[in-house]
């Protein structure tokens, strides 16, 4: 309808202008072409080469007995009826009033032409919403009626302890006698918080399809415009057509774009959102009482909300919906593969349990993904190996088989990752190792990945040094087989990689006991939550924490080094393995480190991994280059 509408205003304002351009250029090629002198009109009266006449107030039209017409105009006190009378000629007049009404209107035209385009373009401004141009008041909010694609709880899977919390106040919406006659009220809002693509949005379509009452949905970045004030106008308005459908659930998309804390930041922050704000709150839980109207807003940042807007009252209840375990994963699985014809071979489960971590919009991609390499291939449904492929290339990115390396490249990756498996394999307390590659993947040279047994929601400091010595391994492993003035530039994303770790140790868990049990990662914030532009403690605390550092990753080199000395023909046996096979699981890198034939067959290319699934514990290498995107899990707090 928007693109419609828009496409007939640019074609009437052609016309318009296209009208225009005939009517001033034909009216001025008449007067240059067929004008004539009155003196000249009477002469041709008085010689009879006048046929027809017609007075059209001061101008006179005459055609000539040579069959063309003139134009001219007369004096006010010249009499030309009764001379064209007394010559016998047809006289016709036209009427003053009609004539006089056309005039006026086309003199009007190119200023309603003018008003017409400015009134388009402020309707544009303004995002053509409710009430054209002068509309900049009005809310943006929209009533949802789902007819087709409607979303219910039975959509949703993964996260059944927030699905709870929300299926309780659509039955308070339904039945709210169950619960009033015990003294319940209904509450005030709900806010939905977690990491992004966990499902906020799609639990907020599953409310609209089960609540059956009107559900308004509007962004929190509607409601701010340039214009000082609209945004607390069109929070009263959406309140106002709430009102008027209650019960109904008016969800806010990202409140934080218009939620933020007062007074914080650089001069004191912002006064059209702050307004906006402060009608939001008066409006949830002010004078006035705005029963049977229930707020669902959702966010991933809810530390920068102002403290008034989360207080009982207003956001009565906080729903956490963070990232799913195993059995969420499955079922989230289950419920994106519904349109997808698997294979036989096709465990959800193994799935599951190599992609942790994952949130439900990453499942989502992943199953679509595999559906893609299945109709890639020319499958008529989508296999365990489908899926193998599809987790691979959203965790590493796509293979670049067709990236030239040279034979001492490939051998300098082939030692590295090795050097990353063998001691992965024997520090304690590390994830299995799954698979190792030397196959480029997006700006990896070769990665190493580890399997994890169950989700992890706390790591030890043994497991922290493994990691430490497992991403050192790398970097060891050139050092003895090419020698330290022949190190190159592989580890870069290693050397990252166990600095984060180590630093997270000192400064945040606690795990150095010369810094002792002090956060020193965080102090940079302030009591108000803003940046202090710099650190509490002193120099010689700051230097501690980088020994401290230093002293864990070297602790970890040294480990690595031990043992890839104690187990260098193990090395050798697998990094020539690599260099043979180029990716291999983690059963066949035990028979390589053993000496067992492999018996592949042929195609190496879709070999089944062997084990449920990949991990995003991934090490890759890049030649010279930064890698922010790391694989593998980031120091996480210990809650």
């Amino acid at each position: 309808m928007g693109n419609a509408r828009n496409i007939a205003f640019w074609v009437v304002l052609f016309l318009l202008v296209l009208a225009l351009f005939n009517l001033f250029n034909g009216n001025q090629s008449t007067l240059q072409t067929n004008t004539r002198s009155y003196s000249d009109f009477v002469a041709a009266v008085e010689s009879g080469a006048v046929a027809q006449v017609t007075l059209d107030g001061e101008q006179v039209r005459y055609r000539g007995t040579d069959g063309r017409d003139y134009v001219t105009i007369k004096p006010q006190d010249a009499e030309v009826t009764s001379l064209l009378i007394a010559e016998d000629i047809p006289v016709s007049a036209r009427s003053q009033e009609q004539s006089g009404l056309t005039t006026f209107l086309m003199s009007l035209l190119p200023f309603l032409l003018l008003i017409g385009v400015w009134i388009y373009f402020m309707n544009r401004m303004q995002g053509g919403g409710k009430g054209g141009a002068m509309g900049f008041g009005k809310s943006r909010a929209k009533l949802l009626t789902e007819k087709h694609g409607r979303v219910t709880f039975d959509d949703v899977a993964g996260i059944d302890e927030a699905k709870e919390e929300l299926e309780e106040i659509v039955e308070f919406l339904r039945n709210p006698q169950k619960f009033s006659r015990l003294g319940g009220k209904i509450p005030k809002g709900a806010l939905l918080v977690g990491p992004p693509g966990t499902g906020k949005t799609l639990l907020a379509r599953a409310i609209a399809g089960e609540a059956g009452v009107p559900f308004f949905t509007i962004s929190g970045s509607d409601f701010v415009e340039m214009f000082v004030g609209v945004g607390a106008s069109r929070v009263r308005d959406m309140f106002e057509q709430a009102k008027k459908n209650a019960p109904c659930i008016v969800f806010i998309d990202e409140i934080d774009a218009v939620g933020r804390s007062r007074g914080v930041g650089y001069g004191g922050g912002n006064d059209e959102r702050e307004q906006t704000l402060n009608q939001l709150l008066v409006e949830m839980d002010g004078f006035e009482a705005n029963e049977g109207i229930i707020i669902v807003a959702a966010t991933n940042r809810p530390d920068v909300l102002d403290p008034a807007l989360l207080r009982p009252g207003r956001f009565d209840r906080q729903v956490t919906v963070p990232n799913p375990d195993i059995k969420g994963r499955e079922k989230i699985l289950g419920v994106h593969a519904r349109k997808v014809p698997l294979g036989p071979d096709v465990d959800l489960r193994i799935i599951a349990r190599g992609c942790p971590g994952f949130s439900g919009a990453d499942l989502a991609n992943l199953v679509n993904e595999a559906a893609l390499t299945a109709a890639r291939v020319g499958r008529r449904f989508v296999t365990m190996i489908d899926f193998e492929n599809a987790k691979d290339k959203v965790m590493m990115g796509a293979e670049r088989r067709s990236m030239v390396m040279s034979e001492d490249e490939k051998k300098l990756t082939a030692y590295h990752e090795a050097g990353h498996a063998i001691v992965g394999l024997n520090v304690p307390e590390h994830d299995p190792i799954h698979k190792a590659t030397i196959i480029p993947r997006g700006r990896a040279l070769g990665l190493v990945l580890s399997l994890p047994e169950r989700d992890q929601l706390s790591v030890s400091f043994t497991k922290y040094k493994s990691k430490i010595a497992m991403a050192m391994g790398g970097k060891v492993a050139e050092e003895l087989i090419f020698g330290p003035e022949n190190v190159t530039s592989g580890a870069t994303s290693d050397i990252q990689q166990v600095t984060k770790i180590a630093r997270a140790m000192v400064t945040q868990f606690g795990m150095s006991e010369k810094i002792g049990h002090i956060d020193y990662a965080n102090e940079q914030q302030s009591h108000l939550g803003a940046y202090s532009g710099g650190t509490s403690h002193s120099a010689e605390t700051q230097k501690l924490i980088d020994e401290e550092v230093r002293r864990i990753i070297d602790e970890g080199y040294d480990t690595a080094k031990r043992i890839l000395t104690e187990k260098a023909d193990d090395l050798e046996r697998l990094a020539q393995g690599l260099l043979e096979y180029e990716t291999l699981t983690g059963n066949e890198i035990g028979k390589v480190i053993a000496g067992e034939p492999l018996n592949r067959g042929d195609d190496n290319d879709d070999v089944t991994p062997q084990g449920p699934g990949a991990s995003v514990t991934a090490i890759p290498k890049t030649k010279g280059r930064k890698k922010s995107d790391d694989a593998g899990p980031e120091p996480e707090p210990i809650a």
